[in-house]
């Protein structure tokens, strides 16, 4: 495939081309000049009038509880949330399977109609809950990361004892690796250090939440005399989640032992707990990426979670953010902190993207793209939307 005329984004630092040429062969952006001619019976596009913007990458989310949205919204986070407790356990243990798919594929739909190409999933359940995600996703063109977990929570006292996970559990722990492309942990509060140096073994990717709440904060000292964080990492973890209440200390050791923090403003902010502070972390040279987190408190909706991140850190900072770097955390970092060949519009790369209509109602004149993304765009300014070279929604 060529694609003639067409603006883009360009490469890890998202450089905007006014025009340019595109070859697309055997599912990754093959040659990016202008003026390229096409070989005999290529399919050729015009694509003037849009602009070409990587595929967004949603690194953190649970559709799992897609069919539980809003159903508790004056509930504490615990009561909300909480692995074993929470409302959200309850609701995914006792509900019909065939329904949760039914609604965790609506999820994915909504995914794909707003420019998300590639979601990372903390699929609780475990060997079950991964298969179930596991008939979703191959149903759709979207591209997933599957993170399983195994269903085991220990209690303050099993935590100040150092239990390490038992036999039967480390049998099925490696029964779900084989099925998934790594583990989602739910925290370091439900796990002893003995536990989470186990997990830190596993060769594929490890994530684990940190620093949500206040009180996750509290129990970690009350429990074990450090923070959070700190005990976190314990997993050796290629991310961390949230990190909404992280000290600068922890975001430190953070960005020297992981590739990056994912961070879910809207989610945070929806708990009543406040939204992470990205200065500090930029500060420090941690690579951020984005994710929309639990279907039941948001849309999984990237566009709305950069506006809302741009313009609330810029509220409590009272200091200007180039959205531009907003952008990044959507795309080029979520590759980055993934070590996948996606988020960017660069030879070899996956060719996922994003087809922006430059004349949308909301968007028309375009002086600033960056901007314009990040706090005008929305599903109605998308024209198509690409996945390893093929039109999955849209047409163009």
């Amino acid at each position: 495939m060529l694609i003639k005329n067409a603006s883009i984004l360009f490469g890890k630092e998202l450089d905007f081309i006014a025009n340019t040429d595109i070859k697309i062969q055997d599912d990754k952006f093959q040659q990016i000049k202008s003026n390229i001619r096409p070989s005999r019976n290529e399919d050729t596009i015009d694509c003037e009038g849009l602009l070409i913007i990587p595929g967004f990458v949603n690194c953190h989310t649970h559709i799992g509880d897609s069919i539980a949205k809003d159903i508790t919204l004056n509930r504490s986070v615990d009561q909300k949330i909480h692995p074993v407790s929470g409302a959200k356990a309850v609701i995914l243990k006792n509900t019909d399977k065939k329904y949760l798919a039914t609604f965790m594929k609506n999820s994915c739909y909504s995914m794909l109609n707003k420019g998300i190409t590639t979601f990372v999933d903390f699929r609780e359940g475990g060997i079950e809950g991964v298969s179930l995600l596991q008939q979703v996703v191959s149903e759709l063109p979207l591209r997933s990361i599957i993170l399983g977990r195994l269903e085991f929570y220990q209690n303050s006292t099993e935590i100040k004892k150092n239990i390490s996970l038992p036999s039967d559990k480390i049998n099925e722990l490696t029964q779900l690796l084989m099925k998934c492309d790594g583990i989602g942990i739910s925290g370091a509060n439900e796990n002893s250090s003995s536990v989470l140096n186990y997990y830190s073994q596993i060769s594929k990717i490890r994530a684990i939440h940190s620093s949500e709440t206040t009180q996750s904060m509290a129990v970690s000292k009350k429990n074990t005399g450090i923070s959070e964080t700190q005990r976190a990492l314990i997993l050796k973890p290629d991310f961390l989640v949230h990190m909404t209440h992280a000290t600068p200390n922890d975001i430190h050791a953070a960005t020297k032992i992981t590739r990056g923090i994912v961070i879910c403003p809207r989610a945070n902010a929806a708990l009543a707990e406040g939204i992470p502070d990205i200065e500090l972390m930029q500060k420090t040279g941690c690579i951020i990426g984005i994710g929309t987190d639990n279907v039941m408190i948001n849309s999984p909706d990237m566009f709305r979670e950069m506006d809302y991140l741009w313009k609330v850190t810029m509220g409590i900072h009272k200091k200007r953010i180039d959205p531009r770097e907003i952008l990044k955390m959507a795309t080029v970092n979520g590759g980055k902190i993934l070590k996948k060949d996606i988020g960017v519009i660069e030879n070899g790369k996956l060719a996922d993207c994003i087809f922006i209509d430059k004349h949308a109602l909301d968007l028309e004149p375009m002086h600033n793209p960056y901007a314009s993304i990040v706090h005008r765009a929305s599903e109605s300014t998308i024209r198509a939307v690409m996945i390893g070279g093929k039109i999955v929604i849209g047409k163009i």
